[in-house]
């Protein structure tokens, strides 16, 4: 099974373990992403599974999160899942596309975020399951033997800069969407506005967050400026009266620049 990625741009991770606050986190995010991996504690995975059966959500707008394949918990988390109507899928630490075909019947966000899966997102990306991937950066860092992704100034180093175009790169380069990773910094809005800005202008659909503070950073982050829909709209409206390549406020304008004012005019 896949469908066509329509979720975001902000996505709101919420632990499973913490039930009370699924409905507000729908209310706030654009989706939510319900978490059985890393939000939750081994022990208690089981009542967390219980938590997303007996706490339904609107399905079109919810995925969720199930531990890697091999874990103890994946088989465990399917079958939860079984039992609910979420066919969206966030696979942590996906590292194959055999992997995902574990997952037939649901729409698979690839999560991949370690250094065998970075290096497999071409892979990844061309499984028929695949909707969407994902990238993160501790696991990723950790993965290397790591144990810092970024400088003291909050840029990514060279090496996590690299994992997060390669999975960008490979998903788009096969029709799949890009979803950005979280800022874990919950108040460092002028970072998260400054790398939703990015993740827009370069073609990323979507970035997670994992406070309910962060969504409208990221919406404004993923809604183009004043200024940027103005211009789009004017060289949409002087393309109607030219054929083949113009010259406008003093740019060349192909297809192109028409592609690019034709999604900022939205």
């Amino acid at each position: 099974m896949s469908s066509k990625f329509s979720l975001g741009p902000a996505m709101l991770f919420v632990p499973a373990d913490r039930p009370e606050r699924f409905t507000k986190a729908a209310e706030r995010a654009d989706a939510v992403i319900i978490d059985l991996e890393d939000a939750v504690l081994p022990e208690a995975r089981g009542a967390a599974r219980e938590h997303v059966v007996s706490t339904p959500l609107d399905p079109e707008r919810t995925v969720v999160r199930v531990n890697p394949v091999g874990s103890d918990d994946f088989e465990k988390d399917l079958d939860a899942l079984r039992r609910t109507q979420y066919r969206w899928v966030m696979l942590a630490k996906t590292e194959s596309a055999a992997q995902t075909q574990l997952l037939a019947g649901f729409s698979v966000v690839a999560l991949c975020e370690t250094a065998l899966g970075v290096t497999r997102a071409q892979e990844i990306a061309q499984a028929e399951n695949v909707a969407a991937l994902m990238w993160g950066s501790e696991d990723l860092v950790a993965s290397l033997g790591g144990f810092s992704s970024q400088y003291d100034d909050g840029r990514f180093r060279g090496v996590i800069r690299y994992g997060r175009a390669a999975v960008h790169v490979a998903a788009r380069a096969f029709g799949k969407e890009s979803i950005d990773s979280v800022v874990l910094d919950i108040a460092d809005h002028e970072r998260l506005l400054g790398e939703s800005r990015d993740a827009f202008a370069t073609g990323y659909v979507a970035k997670a967050c994992i406070h309910p503070g962060q969504v409208a950073v990221i919406r404004d982050g993923f809604r183009p400026s004043r200024e940027q829909r103005e211009w789009a709209y004017r060289v949409l409206d002087a393309a109607k009266n030219e054929l083949g390549a113009f010259r406008f406020e003093g740019e060349m304008v192909d297809e192109v620049v028409l592609k690019r004012a034709r999604r900022l005019a939205g």
